[in-house]
């Protein structure tokens, strides 16, 4: 467990600020220092040709930042209709979109400063320095353009579902073992037997767990002694007074600003710490795929094949992580995590129940729990078995007509492709 120090990333409007100021200083300031520096480096161009040249861009470079940016922030309201408003939220605080726009702000408003420096007290002279730097930003903003139309190309649907489990993929790596270490599940409760000696409570507007400082926490209460217990866990939404952690067993109260440090509250969900996230926002895609005002029922297909492998990956990692330990192998801290059977509701419920009446996502469903049942270890097979039952049950219900209803009950990967010759249907 490594600690982690929760710092404040520079916001959205953050970035385009930075690079403004500093244009703007430099276009007013690399002028004089070049002409004091280096007297005699001047640009062979004319005063008339670099006022125009520098005109031109200053004039073609704003017009260009707003309409670059209009159809950029209308293109993401329009894929919020399509996908999950959370997934295309995320997309934009995508730091090459704040990188773009400071980019373009810092070319206009450098062009506009060095003007200034252009026939400085009449020297008729234009300096050099100042030219190129010009130039160089000029290029930077077409490299940056090419980058932004890359990643307005992600908001195809099949990229979205790709960038959503990949995020998944990293996450469940980084979190969840592949085989038995020092968290070995909820651990004992003997801990609930010792005097309770604080709880912290969330103060302020409702904000969502984002992550938590294992390391750190588990290092502070070991200075104090006793167990901490959060009564949250990554991904809730905490209140005014919503209890935080407990604190059990210690010998003396821990500071709350130190305890306070080790939970990172933002805005928002994140993927940082939080599998369940990735799943969320694909079942979201599929659901509003499948509600009739969209009715796409092959998104909420390729939605199932990212759920599928980051289930696969799920199930046969340990998932039993929520007792952390210090390097005495004493239980310090207690985080709930979500159990198989947890992940398995998110994943196909609102799919299931919103993808009843579609041919195409019961094949695609009965392929997947098959898929599933044959790669993951016995012990996490029974909730499988409870899924292909009432996945059963659901087709048995939405399909009147007996050939629907056996076509529906087949397994087929592509929902409506090649259906196996042992799926539960006759092929």
């Amino acid at each position: 467990m490594e600690s982690k120090n929760f710092t404040r990333p520079i916001s959205v409007w953050g970035i385009p600020a930075l690079y403004a100021g500093a244009a703007f200083a430099a276009g007013l300031s690399v002028p004089r220092i070049e002409s004091r520096a280096f007297p005699g480096l001047v640009s062979a161009m004319s005063v008339s040709s670099a006022t125009a040249i520098d005109s031109a861009i200053a004039s073609g470079m704003i017009a260009l930042t707003g309409v670059v940016f209009a159809l950029t922030f209308v293109m993401l309201q329009f894929s919020a209709t399509a996908y999950s408003p959370r997934l295309v939220a995320w997309i934009a605080q995508d730091p090459v979109i704040s990188h773009a726009l400071g980019i373009f702000t810092a070319t206009f408003l450098y062009a506009v400063a060095a003007l200034s420096g252009i026939d400085r007290n009449g020297s008729g002279n234009v300096p050099f320095i100042s030219v190129w730097i010009l130039f160089g930003l000029l290029l930077a903003s077409v490299g940056m353009f090419i980058s932004l139309v890359q990643r307005i190309s992600l908001l195809q649907v099949t990229h979205m579902l790709i960038f959503t489990g990949d995020q998944g993929r990293r996450v469940i790596s980084s979190i969840y073992p592949q085989a038995k270490s020092l968290a070995a599940g909820y651990g004992s409760e003997d801990f609930r037997t010792l005097p309770r000696t604080q709880t912290l409570l969330h103060r302020g507007k409702p904000r969502s767990i984002q992550a938590v400082d294992l390391a750190g926490l588990v290092n502070l209460v070991k200075t104090a002694g006793g167990v901490i217990e959060m009564t949250v866990s990554v991904g809730d939404t905490v209140v005014e007074l919503t209890p935080l952690l407990h604190v059990f067993g210690a010998r003396r109260p821990i500071e709350e600003r130190e305890l306070r440090a080790g939970i990172k509250i933002g805005d928002g969900r994140t993927f940082e710490q939080d599998p369940k996230y990735a799943i969320r926002l694909l079942v979201d895609i599929a659901i509003r795929a499948l509600s009739p005002a969209i009715n796409d029922p092959t998104t909420a297909v390729q939605a199932l094949d990212q759920i599928e492998d980051l289930l696969l990956r799920l199930g046969q990692r340990q998932l039993e992580i929520g007792s952390f330990y210090d390097s005495d192998g004493k239980l310090r801290l207690v985080l709930p995590f979500p159990a198989w059977d947890d992940l398995l509701r998110l994943a196909f419920d609102e799919i299931c129940s919103y993808g009843r009446n579609s041919v195409q996502v019961m094949r695609r469903m009965n392929a997947l729990i098959s898929d599933l049942n044959s790669a993951v270890p016995e012990e996490r097979r029974l909730a499988l078995r409870y899924w292909c039952a009432r996945l059963r049950a659901t087709v048995a219900i939405s399909f009147v007509d007996g050939e629907e209803r056996t076509e529906a009950s087949k397994e087929d990967r592509q929902g409506l492709g090649v259906p196996r010759l042992h799926s539960n249907g006759d092929p």
